[in-house]
C-alpha cells in the first residue's frame, strides 16, 4: 500500500559518503528497500551493477548493460527509495525544445532546496548510460568509475527514473539529479550520462522527509566519514 505523499520519505539505506569511500558490502537486502519504496535506485553488494527500482521490482544491470529482475534476499550497499506518486506531470516534445534535460528539470521543479522523485517516460533519441563491474571491497568509487564500461542507445523507448537532491545533502545523497535508465521491456539500462529526448512524459513528486539508515556493519561502524567527497563524487557521477 503506498503512503500519502504528506507523510511520504525518501529513504536512504546508508549515507551515499561511505559508498564514495570504497565500502561495498552491507547487510541490507532488497527485501527491506522495498518495504522502504516501489520506486529508486542504487546499487548491489561489490559494486555488482547498477539498481533500478519500478513499480515494485528490482532490477539488476550488470557490466554487459543487460537488466533483470533481482531476488529479495540480494543485498544492498547503497539504495535510495520511495513510493512513487506524481504531483505533477509534464508532456514534452523535445523536437521543439532545445533544453538539454537538466535545464528542463530545473525549469520545472519549484526550489532546488528540496528533495523530489522523477519518473521520465517516453522515446529518447540519445541514451548513454553506464554499469560497474563487481569490484572489490575498498577501492574508491572513483577508480572504479574512471573504468566503467558505457553503453549507447539511438530511438530507444524506456523509463528513467530517479532523484533531485539539494547540493546540501551531498554528504547523504547524491546532489542534483541522479538518473538511471530500463529500457520499454526492461532488459537495458544503466546509470544515465547523456540524454537527448523526443516525446516523454515527466513526472515530479515532491518529497517533505529524507530517512536515512545506518548500517550496523563493522566497516561502518568503523569508517571516517568526515572527508570531504565532494570532487571524488563529481568525478564518479
Amino acid at each position: 500500500m503506498k503512503r500519502n505523499n504528506g507523510n511520504n520519505s525518501v529513504y536512504l539505506s546508508a549515507p551515499v559518503n561511505a559508498l564514495v569511500q570504497g565500502f561495498y558490502e552491507q547487510n541490507t537486502t532488497v527485501a527491506e528497500i522495498k518495504e522502504h519504496g516501489d520506486f529508486g535506485l542504487g546499487t548491489f553488494n561489490n559494486l555488482d551493477g547498477e539498481m533500478v527500482l519500478l513499480d515494485g521490482i528490482v532490477y539488476q544491470v550488470k557490466s554487459d548493460g543487460r537488466a533483470a529482475p533481482v531476488g529479495d534476499k540480494e543485498e544492498t550497499p547503497f539504495a535510495c527509495v520511495t513510493f512513487f506518486s506524481a504531483d505533477t506531470t509534464e508532456e514534452i516534445d523535445g523536437e521543439r525544445l532545445k533544453d538539454s534535460l537538466e535545464e528542463l528539470l530545473y525549469n520545472l521543479i519549484p526550489s532546488s532546496n528540496m528533495l523530489y522523485a522523477i519518473r521520465i517516460e517516453g522515446k529518447f533519441e540519445y541514451i548513454k548510460t553506464r554499469s560497474v563491474p563487481r569490484q572489490d571491497n575498498y577501492r574508491p568509487l572513483v577508480e572504479v568509475a574512471r573504468e566503467q564500461p558505457t553503453f549507447e542507445y539511438r530511438d530507444i523507448r524506456g523509463t528513467l527514473g530517479g532523484f533531485f537532491t539539494p547540493q546540501f545533502m551531498a554528504s547523504l545523497n547524491v546532489p542534483g539529479y541522479h538518473l538511471h535508465f530500463l529500457s520499454e521491456y526492461r532488459t537495458r539500462g544503466g546509470h544515465l550520462l547523456e540524454c537527448r529526448y523526443k516525446q516523454v512524459r515527466i513526472g515530479l513528486q515532491h518529497i517533505p522527509k529524507l530517512e536515512v539508515g545506518l548500517p550496523l556493519t563493522i566497516d561502518y561502524l568503523t569508517a571516517d566519514l568526515d572527508t570531504d567527497i565532494t570532487k571524488d563524487l563529481e568525478e564518479a557521477e
